[in-house]
């Protein structure tokens, strides 16, 4: 299949000014040559330019097309294959005419992620920075999309190809005193071990230490903004969205389903979900909105709890406060802007630890305090987008798991005595499942997983 040349749109469909169909394969500029005209053929042009002509029917010699066609010569291209990008009007009817005078060629659709794919299999990216490109697609905040752009450029994987070298380092030590166990000095050996996979270990602790960072820029934060009825929760969503996504007025109950907005607060993405209020009710469509609030709250990375300032708390609030114990909760007395009937100190001493911040959603009074206590509670205040050393993808954080257990097996047995061969094989494990970060040592299954993950034409 490497070796077929392949052809798919590169741009959303849908109407707009440019769409983008990429070509890339040994044979991309001969084949797309023959339904191109223009004064200048495709095959006689330099690589990196951008020549106009029009998308001709062979059949029929009718213009399909008004076309600006880049010609990009292998190994200078995404794909290190000889690539050509056929710019044409932005509209479904164009692009699908262009497509199907491609595939009437010696041409086939790429799969899902193919272009990427090859990009790895000829060794222009690897595994991890493959992985980042769709991260780079999918990013949520400016932040992220930082942070992605770094993985991408290779310095995660620098780290990890670091790691792997002096783990390679240190295997080589073993081999030669296995090789000559006669010039072996065991007590040498074994402290280099564990200093070689102790400095290894340290390093996969400092990128796991970002994990928990990196996955919130990578996915954003599933934020569940609670509260009984006509506290002031559709406001609050509103207010953050800076637009009307949810109806408020002064009936109880209004919300009926779990309505979800993508925000962005201090560089962090927040998936908002504004939920019905939590209350008993004989209204059957109410009853399961609460319910579809039980179930946001439970599956919540914080929740927002909403409690009105013009009124006295209620039971069933104290005993929501008591329950969410053990989560990243913040407390939001909104309504400041109301009479104060709320009692200040009883709710201080049932928060406890939960921050609590004061607002009117209506008058966006507050919304400042609100995004600085997310902030804080997440990050510190801050998050260092110029580290480009953040562990956002979930199966990097579980190799490296894995990997930091290899070698705390291998320094444990060092200084248990075992014998260096026994040591060997898990320094070699620790080695081999960096190794598939990267993807020097990953299975073929594995590869096609990850890049069916990624839209047709990336």
């Amino acid at each position: 299949m490497m070796t077929e040349t392949i052809a798919a749109i590169s741009t959303p469909l849908g109407e707009g000014g440019i769409a983008v169909i990429r070509v890339s394969g040994e044979t991309a500029v001969q084949e797309v040559e023959r339904i191109f005209h223009s004064k200048t053929k495709l095959t006689e042009v330099k690589s990196h330019t951008v020549n106009y002509g029009y998308i001709v029917d062979p059949d029929t010699n009718e213009q399909i097309e008004e076309v600006l066609i880049t010609v990009m010569l292998a190994p200078r291209s995404y794909t290190m294959e000889d690539v050509v990008e056929i710019n044409v009007h932005g509209g479904v009817v164009s692009m699908r005419r262009v497509m199907e005078l491609l595939l009437k060629l010696e041409i086939r659709v790429a799969e899902p992620g193919e272009f990427t794919k090859r990009a790895f299999l000829n060794g222009r990216i690897d595994l991890s920075q493959a992985e980042a490109v769709m991260d780079l697609i999918r990013s949520k905040s400016d932040r992220a999309f930082d942070v992605a752009m770094k993985q991408a450029q290779g310095q995660l994987s620098k780290r990890i190809k670091d790691l792997r070298h002096t783990l390679v380092e240190t295997l080589a030590h073993i081999e030669v005193n296995i090789d000559y166990p006669e010039h072996d000095v065991d007590e040498l050996t074994s402290n280099f071990i564990q200093e070689k996979c102790g400095h290894v270990m340290a390093e996969i602790d400092k990128l796991l230490k970002t994990a928990s960072e990196g996955k919130i820029l990578r996915e954003g934060i599933m934020t569940a903004i609670v509260g009984r009825p006509n506290v002031g929760k559709s406001s609050l969503l509103n207010a953050l969205a800076q637009d009307n996504k949810a109806i408020v007025t002064d009936i109880p109950g209004t919300t009926r389903d779990v309505i979800e907005e993508m925000i962005t607060i201090n560089g962090i993405p927040l998936r908002l979900l504004d939920t019905a209020g939590i209350r008993e009710t004989n209204d059957v469509v109410e009853r399961i909105g609460v319910e579809r609030s039980r179930t946001a709250l439970q599956d919540a990375d914080l929740v927002l709890f909403v409690v009105n300032n013009n009124e006295p708390l209620q039971a069933d609030e104290r005993e929501w406060l008591q329950q969410i114990e053990g989560r990243q909760v913040i407390i939001i007395v909104n309504k400041m802007d109301l009479p104060n009937q709320l009692d200040e100190q009883e709710l201080a001493a049932l928060a406890g630890r939960f921050p609590i911040v004061k607002m009117s959603a209506m008058l966006q009074d507050g919304i400042d305090a609100l995004e600085s206590a997310i902030s804080d509670l997440f990050f510190s205040g801050k998050v260092e987008s110029n580290d480009a050393t953040y562990v956002s993808n979930v199966r990097h954080i579980g190799l490296l798991h894995k990997a930091r257990r290899s070698l705390q097996e291998a320094v444990e047995a060092s200084q248990a005595g075992i014998p260096i061969d026994i040591m060997q094989i898990d320094v070699r494990t620790g080695w081999e499942l960096l190794g598939e970060i990267v993807g020097d040592s990953v299975g073929e299954s594995l590869i096609d997983q990850i890049f069916s993950q990624f839209c047709l034409g990336k």
